[in-house]
This record gives structure tokens, sequence and C-alpha cells, in this order.
């Protein structure tokens, strides 16, 4: 045998690059293997698809055993592939298609009854299966049932039904009669609203059908934050106690230094009460010292001395005059 450095490396990556894929394709497509697949796929035939879709689960006895692979249409019945792993399935099973959500979401639900097995290449029949009548179709129903109704007519047949019983009618039976009258009148004339009502009722249905997966995930992250804060109980629980702890403590702090605090504020909020009894003197004091403090900046702000002159200090001679210069200059 040679060494494995002796061998070409082309045909060394080659043989690698192919088992690599080999090994990629047999990890992506390990449900459909005969051996390690998913399992054993069987048919059902229905009336309609109510709304179920491929990767929809399908449950026995509220336990999911798999998944549905397809829906097709097969001349007037839909035929659905479901594939279960690990699950007995005999041939006198039942399928429905209900309701998962509130939302309209749909699962494939599994009855396994019989005395032998079901041969995977014979679809279950459409007697042993049922569908649910889809909430969207019954507002679309019922807004074609009232928008398809004549309310005038209705409201007229109402009318001459009571003037026709007319005054041998007991009371009470003319009252009832006048108020499906009033009924149908009222109805006639809110026809048009009724029908934008059951318009509007068939798209809100519609709308959170669509977003399914969103809601799905709202709730997903409603739940991983409720997990979070469970796991997280103790930390959240200590942090609570060491806030109360920390009251607590303050409280006690306040209440030990009192007597210490007490006199200081008394004396601080004299003060204050003096200053703001003075305070019209404070700023007229301060509006006098404005000029001085301008003439001492203007006098060392030049440089490192004092910019000023004393008069009369030196006598040039003879008894010294005025201080204030010439009017006209001199010397």
């Amino acid at each position: 045998m040679k060494p494995f450095r002796s061998r070409n490396p082309i045909v060394v990556g080659a043989i690698t690059a192919l088992l690599m894929a080999a090994a990629g394709s047999a990890t992506f497509f390990s449900d459909d293997l005969p051996l390690v697949g998913g399992g054993t796929t069987y048919a059902a035939e229905f009336t309609e698809a109510a709304g179920l879709k491929r990767n929809d689960e399908v449950r026995v006895a509220g336990v999911k055993v798999g998944e549905v692979s397809d829906v097709l249409l097969e001349g007037g019945r839909v035929k659905v592939l479901f594939r279960v792993k690990d699950t007995w399935i005999g041939n006198r099973t039942t399928a429905a298609i209900k309701i998962k959500t509130l939302l309209g979401q749909k699962n494939l639900v599994i009855d396994p009854v019989g005395n032998a097995e079901l041969d995977p290449d014979e679809p279950i029949p459409v007697q042993r299966t049922s569908s649910p009548y889809d909430v969207t179709t019954v507002f679309n129903d019922l807004a074609n049932t009232v928008g398809a109704i004549d309310t005038d007519q209705l409201a007229r047949a109402f009318g001459t039904l009571s003037e026709t019983l007319g005054a041998s009618t007991p009371q009470d039976v003319r009252t009832a009669f006048d108020g499906i009258t009033a009924l149908s009148k009222t109805l006639a004339s809110r026809d048009e609203e009724l029908v934008k009502l059951f318009q509007n009722t068939n798209k809100v249905s519609q709308t959170l059908g669509d977003r399914t997966q969103q809601i799905e995930a709202l709730i997903r992250d409603g739940n991983t934050l409720l997990t979070e804060l469970n796991a997280r109980k103790d930390a959240i629980a200590k942090l609570f106690s060491g806030v109360k702890n920390l009251s607590v403590q303050l409280k006690g702090l306040v209440a030990d230094n009192q007597k210490t605090l007490g006199p200081a504020l008394d004396q601080l909020d004299r003060v204050a009460t003096v200053l703001q009894r003075n305070q019209d003197k404070l700023n007229e004091s301060l509006r006098l010292a404005g000029p001085f403090y301008r003439l001492l900046g203007n006098a060392v702000g030049n440089g490192r001395w004092i910019d000023t002159y004393i008069c009369g200090l030196v006598p040039t001679g003879g008894t010294p005059g005025s201080c204030m210069p010439s009017r006209n200059g001199g010397r």
C-alpha cells in the first residue's frame, strides 16, 4: 500500500470533496433517506383543503407524530400526503382537519384504528375523512346571503302581512308583527352598513390569517421573556430585597442624625430668611460695587503691575496746583 503522502493530491482532494458533498446532502435530506428518514408517508382524501398547508402538524391523541408533506388537487378531491414516524396506522384509520388556533391555523388529526396495518400506497378514502367549515367561508357566505336579500320587498311583505291581519288579530300578535315590521325597515335602512360590516369582518379575519406567523412569533417572544424572568426570579427577588434594605438603612441614618441635622437646617433657614429680608440692600451694594471693581480691573488688567497715579506726591515747585490737567494742555 502506498503511503498517504505519495498519493496524487488531486485525486485525494476530489474524493474528499465528493465525500463532504455526500455528507452534506445526507444531512439536509435525512428525512428522505429510506433507513434513517422521517418515517412512512401515507395519503388521505378530503372534499376540501380547509386551509391545511405543507409542514402543518400531524397529531395522534394530541401528540405530534409527523408533518404534512404536500397538499394536492386530484380531480374534484384534495389529496393530503403526510409522514409519520414510529406510529402504527390501521386499515380503518380516520383523518380529520382540525382548527389548531383561533387564528385559523390547522393540523391533521389521525385516529389509527383497524385490525391490520394500512398500506402506504392506499389512501384513506373520503368516507373516513372530515374537514372543518372555515370561519372565513362562513362570513363570506353570510355577506353574500345578506347582500342577495331584497330588503325593500321584505319590508313591504311584512307590512302587507301586518295590514292583512287587521283588527281581528289579537293585540299581542299585532304587537309582534309591528315589531317585525319595524325590524325589517331598520334592516332595510341599514342594508349598506350591514354589508360593509360583514365585508370588514371578512377582511379582519383574512388579515389575522395572513399574520399568523407574526402573531405566533410575538407569543413565542413573550413566552421567552416570561421564561427568562422566571429563570432570574431569584436575582430579581434579591434586587428588591436589597432596595428594601437600603431604604431601611437610609431611614435609620436620617433618624440617627435628626438631632444634628435639625438645628443645622434651622440655622440655614434663618440665614435664608435674613438674606431674603435684606435682598434690596444686597442688590444696592452689588450695584455700587460694580464701578469700583471695573476701575480695579482696568488698573491691574494691563500686566503684572498696577496702572495708576497719585496726584501731588512729588511737587514740582511752588505750591502745587490742581491735580486736574489743564483744559488747554500744559506741562
